[in-house]
């Protein structure tokens, strides 16, 4: 019998650490080859790691949460035959980073001991009715009850109002004790053991890891590096409305369901066409902007394990059915976590779509290095005059924000604006430039 070590692959070109999410075997589990030992995570991008031997595992590298250097041991094997180490020797690895600050630990202090007293010399403790029942009577207007700060400070994070509770020592001294007896029999101050209105004082520590991390470090870079600004204009897409009831009565069987967003990427796409400078990347680290020719429109979409943004690449050598079925494909393997890491990068701008929840207003964050987003918002009918009466109109508001390095105030505004006369007059959409 033999050992094999296997390590962290490289999951990535330029990707040199990435962080463990998840272990799918445990220790002196037997496994086969091409069997998934582990996930871990680049960008927002999860990888599986095979197994490319058979064997029993024998040690595991990292807890959940770690980051991981790529070449850093993952996974000891016991396999037959020599394997690739020479058996007993522990794999090194550089201490793994934690995503999350671990918790002090302190030696646990013993007492001190009591000093002995001879026995005839003990008293004895008095003694007091701690199980007699608690009266509610409270004290007189102005009498402030007596208690230790310790006392205090325990009725204070219980939220017990103290002037409620009697006191079983001298002078109506409040003990432990009598809170104990106090809130077993009167309930925490009137909210009764099992009530709905009973307090809830813990506190659950949640670890930042995996995906949530990943969009946590994306925003405090969006917010801490890009100095965003926001326009919001209002959109009337009755015309728009009418056209994709149309066209969604029509299509054929194999396509897709048209939503709003396809209409607003080709938007996008003649808008940026006038406006080429908006297709760009900002490279903070080399101080330039990477233009681009292709539209390549991150999609922002909601999964069980947190936000993603697939990427549609080439918006422009696509028309609206085709942009639809390439959002259905994408959003639906972002919900299965199936997207390919190219598929979660490489756009120059983003559509951010909350309507559906009934916000009218947003202040989308840019997807960093983004120059830009779209935030799509709640529709609705509302009354609008045209000239010489009030007329339903369905009503829609863009709230879009820019990187004020890259796009100024005027340009800003010109890019919606536009946006927003495709939309409203769609059969624009559709005309070749």
């Amino acid at each position: 019998m033999g050992e094999h070590v296997i390590k962290l692959p490289d999951v990535g070109e330029g990707v040199a650490e990435a962080e463990l999410v998840e272990w799918m075997v445990e220790i002196g589990a037997n496994v086969r080859e091409d069997e998934v030992l582990a996930a871990v995570m680049t960008d927002k991008a999860t990888v599986e790691i095979p197994s490319p031997v058979e064997g029993k595992i024998i040690w595991r590298g990292g807890t959940i949460g770690d980051v991981l250097s790529v070449g850093s041991p993952l996974i000891k094997l016991e396999v037959d035959g020599d394997g690739n180490v020479k058996p007993g020797t522990e794999p090194v690895a550089e201490a793994p980073k934690k995503t999350a600050p671990e918790k002090e630990t302190k030696p646990e202090q013993k007492p001190d001991a009591k000093p002995s007293v001879p026995k005839d010399e003990q008293k004895p403790e008095p003694k007091t009715n701690r199980a007699a029942p608690v009266s509610n009577v409270p004290r007189n207007e102005g009498e402030k009850p007596v208690a230790s700060p310790a006392v205090r400070k325990r009725a204070a994070e219980a939220g017990l109002d103290l002037r409620r509770v009697p006191g079983t020592g001298p002078a109506g001294r409040i003990s432990h004790q009598d809170l104990d007896a106090f809130v077993a029999a009167d309930g925490a101050g009137g909210m009764a053991t099992g009530s709905a209105y009973r307090r809830d004082t813990s506190v659950k520590e949640v670890p930042v890891i995996g995906l949530r991390r990943k969009i946590a470090e994306k925003m405090s870079i969006a917010k801490s590096r890009i100095p965003h600004i926001t326009y919001v204009e209002e959109v009337d897409v009755t015309a728009l409305e009418t056209l994709r009831a149309e066209l969604n009565a029509s299509r054929k069987d194999d396509r897709p369901k048209l939503t709003i967003l396809p209409f607003l990427m080709r938007a996008m796409v003649k808008a940026i066409s006038e406006q080429p400078h908006l297709n760009s990347i900002f490279d903070d680290e080399a101080g330039v902007i990477h233009q681009y020719g292709g539209c390549h429109i991150g999609v922002a979409a909601q999964t069980p394990n947190g936000l993603m943004v697939p990427v549609v690449r080439h918006a422009e050598a696509r028309d609206i059915w085709g942009c639809a079925e390439e959002v259905a494909r994408l959003s639906d393997a972002a919900r299965e976590g199936k997207c390919a890491r190219d598929e979660l990068s490489g756009s120059t701008i983003t559509i951010t779509s909350l309507g559906a929840m009934g916000g009218i207003v947003t202040t989308p964050v840019i997807n960093h290095p983004e120059v830009a987003i779209i935030g799509v918002n709640k529709m609705q009918t509302l009354p609008r005059w045209n000239g010489s009466e009030f007329l339903p109109r369905k009503m829609m508001n863009l709230s879009s924000s820019f990187d004020h390095r890259v796009v100024d105030g005027w340009d800003a505004a010109v890019f919606v604006q536009r946006i927003r006369a495709l939309l409203e007059n769609p059969a624009m959409i559709f005309i070749e430039n």
